[in-house]
């Protein structure tokens, strides 16, 4: 799992007990990691494209090496030392971060996440107006380190933090703020009614079955703070 900060996730395992299950190649074994049920696979021929990959070797040190780790083929460079190896694994989690953010923007991409959409991987929306709206991972923020993931809802078009705490150090630049609005311009039958003004007001809070004015909680606060100097004047004044 990508920490934001560049950390290592407390789930990615070493370079050593990745290739000791030879059934998995990098990116199959990435996104099968506990908290990494967000990503989709992204295809070999994507990552092959170099237009695809335009500008992100100014975004990580060890790009080459990186690269070379998520297409599984041999480093060409001499034994990395152990801080470096971890720098490396680092980099090549924070890569294809940024390239899935961009392979899920295409035709492929797209329905790689439908199906996992359909198949409610993301999440259900935690507004109980609601009623388990299936939701889709998205970022705040394109920059990496800024934002972690969040999840939104196409039916209170609101936004929300992930309910499992293993997708929270999940950079939200991964998915980017484009994917979920292009997602359902691209499946518009997916898209639900949005909630109306008044299934959005259809809960109101009542004391004793009568509705709490919306002032109340001002005038509320405006009575304890009397209360409070006044208890405080009269305190004073036994003193003296």
């Amino acid at each position: 799992m990508q920490m934001s900060g560049r950390g290592r996730g407390k789930d990615s395992a070493s370079s050593s007990e990745r290739k000791s299950d030879s059934e998995y190649s990098w990116i199959p074994w990435f996104c099968s990691l506990k908290g990494n049920d967000f990503f989709c696979v992204v295809e070999d021929s994507f990552l092959q494209d170099s237009f695809n990959l335009t500008g992100l070797d100014s975004l990580v040190p060890y790009y080459d090496n990186a690269l070379d780790l998520i297409l599984d083929i041999e480093s060409r460079d001499d034994i990395l030392s152990d801080d470096q190896q971890e720098m490396l694994e680092n980099d090549a989690e924070t890569l294809f971060g940024l390239i899935h953010a961009r392979f899920i923007l295409t035709n492929r991409g797209l329905n790689k996440m439908l199906i996992k959409y359909r198949e409610q991987k993301f999440g259900f929306c935690p507004n109980v107006l609601c009623k388990d709206q299936p939701v889709l991972p998205m970022g705040l923020s394109d920059q990496l380190n800024e934002e972690s993931v969040k999840l939104y809802c196409p039916k209170c078009e609101d936004v929300y933090e992930p309910q499992k705490s293993r997708h929270e150090h999940i950079d939200g630049a991964f998915f980017g703020r484009t994917f979920p609005h292009l997602f359902f311009l691209t499946f518009p039958d997916l898209k639900p009614e949005p909630l109306s003004k008044q299934e959005r007001e259809r809960y109101a809070p009542r004391v004793f079955g009568y509705k709490v004015h919306p002032d109340a909680y001002k005038k509320s606060l405006a009575a304890q703070e009397k209360a409070m100097k006044e208890k405080a004047r009269a305190k004073a004044l036994r003193r003296n």
